[in-house]
């Protein structure tokens, strides 16, 4: 549907930095945002989607940054993007409130690492042309760190150090229209809900997609409310955010492998294996034990990118985990919204 012209014109044009990791796009907005009011990156999110702290985000100058850079002509409806605020405190590099065509985001792996991969690139945080700088950030589900590896003056690779994850629920029975269905619920920044793609009769395709897309859509409906879904220390991290359905694959010298597809917010596909998601898994597969210290999750997308995932060690709130992908940049934009361009915002499309 068209985009309604903004009631509050931009401030001047908006710059961006776009990265793809494993696929799934982020683009980091560096200029051109309003002030957003609030003391932490948490606060900030909350501002944004306005009151009660869910469904649609609050409309402004902030939101309209939203709607331009994540809708058609400018973006899609696959758009993934982050706006660059204030940590909360001295002790990280950098805040981000994560967005989408949806609306703000608790967590995001994948950007983690796209942001990690571009403080170092910017020299917003000096690395070394040889080893490895720790990059950490603020998001709305707390401190994350990204390690950014470095060889020959060149980013090889960013390692994803998440909250803690934590699994609330196991073979919890789902019904849908494929039938009766088990699902794991495990939060790691987010609260994402698991099923093998074949106790759906799915496997994770691309030409299934229309289809992984309508049952991660219909699983995640049907927990709406449900007390697994529920972060048992902060209510702003509650509610299925992505839904995982996943192909068991054959177990590597390393540790298992899955193929999986994560269809988040209101039906959007996640293009890379799911950074977050695939924290959320590992403490699945522990909790299982079919994962040990040392061992690895070979994770790949639907795509056929990867992510490699570890147990970092344990913690009062759940386990830590650490998952490595790569990023790379794609370009560089300067946004500008002319007033009398009819489509506004933008549209978007399925």
């Amino acid at each position: 549907m068209a985009g309604q012209d903004p009631r509050d014109p931009l401030a001047g044009p908006v710059e961006a930095v776009d990265y793809h990791c494993a696929g799934e796009p982020f683009r980091i907005v560096t200029a051109g945002l309003p002030a957003v009011p609030g003391d932490s990156v948490a606060e900030r999110r909350a501002f944004a989607l306005g009151p009660g702290g869910a469904g649609t985000p609050r409309p402004g100058p902030l939101d309209t940054v939203r709607q331009l850079l994540g809708r058609e002509p400018r973006g899609h409806a696959g758009m993934y993007g982050g706006f660059i605020v204030p940590p909360d405190d001295e002790g990280a590099h950098l805040g981000v409130l994560f967005w989408h065509k949806d609306g703000y985001s608790t967590a995001c792996g994948h950007g983690t690492i796209a942001l990690g991969a571009w403080a170092v690139d910017s020299g917003l945080v000096p690395a070394p042309a040889d080893g490895r700088v720790a990059v950490r950030i603020d998001v709305p589900s707390g401190r994350v760190t990204a390690t950014v590896h470095r060889a020959a003056g060149r980013t090889t690779a960013v390692t994803f150090h998440n909250v803690p994850a934590l699994v609330t629920a196991a073979k919890l029975p789902v019904t849908t229209s494929r039938g009766t269905v088990e699902v794991s619920v495990a939060h790691a920044g987010a609260c994402y809900a698991a099923v093998p793609a074949a106790a759906l009769g799915l496997a994770v395709t691309p030409a299934l997609l229309p289809e992984l897309t309508a049952a991660g859509r219909e699983i995640r409906a049907a927990l709406a409310g449900a007390e697994a879904t529920r972060h048992p220390g902060d209510p702003r991290l509650s509610g299925v955010y992505g839904v995982i359905l996943f192909d068991e694959l054959p177990d590597t010298p390393a540790g298992p492998a899955q193929r999986n597809v994560t269809v988040f917010a209101d039906g959007q596909i996640d293009r890379s294996p799911c950074g977050s998601g695939t924290s959320a898994r590992l403490a699945v597969l522990a909790a299982e034990g079919r994962i040990a210290p040392g061992e690895e999750l070979r994770h790949e997308s639907v795509i056929g990118t990867v992510f490699t995932g570890r147990l970092a060690g344990d913690h009062p709130d759940g386990l830590l985990t650490e998952v490595t992908g790569t990023a790379h940049r794609t370009g560089e934009h300067r946004f500008v919204l002319d007033p009398h361009d009819s489509l506004g915002t933008g549209f978007l499309l399925p």
